[in-house]
Protein backbone atom coordinates (compact mmCIF):
# COMPACT_ATOMS: atom_id res chain seq x y z
CA UNK A 1 0.00 0.00 0.00
CA UNK A 2 2.92 2.33 0.76
CA UNK A 3 4.22 2.12 -2.81
CA UNK A 4 0.70 2.62 -4.19
CA UNK A 5 0.24 5.77 -2.11
CA UNK A 6 3.64 7.08 -3.25
CA UNK A 7 2.62 6.54 -6.87
CA UNK A 8 -0.71 8.30 -6.33
CA UNK A 9 1.01 11.18 -4.59
CA UNK A 10 3.51 11.52 -7.40
CA UNK A 11 0.68 11.68 -9.90
CA UNK A 12 -1.66 14.08 -8.11
CA UNK A 13 0.41 16.14 -5.65
CA UNK A 14 2.04 18.73 -7.87
CA UNK A 15 2.50 21.55 -5.39
CA UNK A 16 5.71 23.45 -5.92
CA UNK A 17 6.92 26.58 -4.24
CA UNK A 18 9.65 28.15 -6.39
CA UNK A 19 9.95 31.32 -4.28
CA UNK A 20 10.38 29.34 -1.08
CA UNK A 21 12.88 27.02 -2.74
CA UNK A 22 14.91 30.03 -3.90
CA UNK A 23 14.90 31.50 -0.39
CA UNK A 24 16.04 28.22 1.11
CA UNK A 25 18.82 27.85 -1.45
CA UNK A 26 20.00 31.40 -0.79
CA UNK A 27 20.04 30.82 2.98
CA UNK A 28 22.00 27.59 2.53
CA UNK A 29 24.61 29.34 0.38
CA UNK A 30 24.95 32.09 2.96
CA UNK A 31 25.43 29.54 5.73
CA UNK A 32 27.98 27.51 3.77
CA UNK A 33 30.04 30.54 2.89
CA UNK A 34 31.51 30.90 6.39
CA UNK A 35 31.90 27.19 7.17
CA UNK A 36 34.80 24.84 6.95
CA UNK A 37 34.46 21.36 5.41
CA UNK A 38 33.48 19.61 8.66
CA UNK A 39 30.76 22.15 9.39
CA UNK A 40 29.43 21.92 5.82
CA UNK A 41 29.27 18.15 6.16
CA UNK A 42 27.19 18.51 9.35
CA UNK A 43 24.91 21.02 7.65
CA UNK A 44 24.39 18.69 4.67
CA UNK A 45 23.51 15.79 7.00
CA UNK A 46 21.00 18.02 8.75
CA UNK A 47 19.48 19.10 5.43
CA UNK A 48 19.29 15.49 4.22
CA UNK A 49 17.46 14.47 7.39
CA UNK A 50 15.14 17.46 7.10
CA UNK A 51 14.33 16.61 3.48
CA UNK A 52 13.65 12.96 4.34
CA UNK A 53 11.30 14.06 7.12
CA UNK A 54 9.51 16.46 4.78
CA UNK A 55 9.01 13.78 2.12
CA UNK A 56 7.68 11.33 4.70
CA UNK A 57 5.32 13.87 6.28
CA UNK A 58 3.97 14.91 2.85
CA UNK A 59 3.23 11.26 2.07
CA UNK A 60 1.49 10.77 5.42
CA UNK A 61 -0.61 13.88 4.83
CA UNK A 62 -1.50 12.80 1.29
CA UNK A 63 -2.44 9.32 2.52
CA UNK A 64 -4.66 10.76 5.28
CA UNK A 65 -6.44 12.98 2.76
CA UNK A 66 -6.90 10.07 0.39
CA UNK A 67 -8.36 7.87 3.14
CA UNK A 68 -10.70 10.67 4.20
CA UNK A 69 -11.93 11.17 0.63
CA UNK A 70 -12.29 7.41 0.17
CA UNK A 71 -14.36 7.12 3.35
CA UNK A 72 -16.57 10.03 2.34
CA UNK A 73 -17.15 8.50 -1.10
CA UNK A 74 -18.10 5.16 0.49
CA UNK A 75 -20.56 6.90 2.84
CA UNK A 76 -22.15 8.81 -0.02
CA UNK A 77 -22.40 5.63 -2.05
CA UNK A 78 -24.03 3.78 0.89
CA UNK A 79 -26.61 6.56 1.27
CA UNK A 80 -27.40 6.40 -2.44
CA UNK A 81 -26.36 10.01 -2.89
CA UNK A 82 -23.45 9.23 -5.15
CA UNK A 83 -23.68 7.10 -8.22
Amino acid sequence: MYDYMKALQKRFDRQEYPELAAQIEYAQKELRRGMDAAERKKLLRLLDAQNALLVESKLISFTAGFKLAWGMAKELEADGLYS
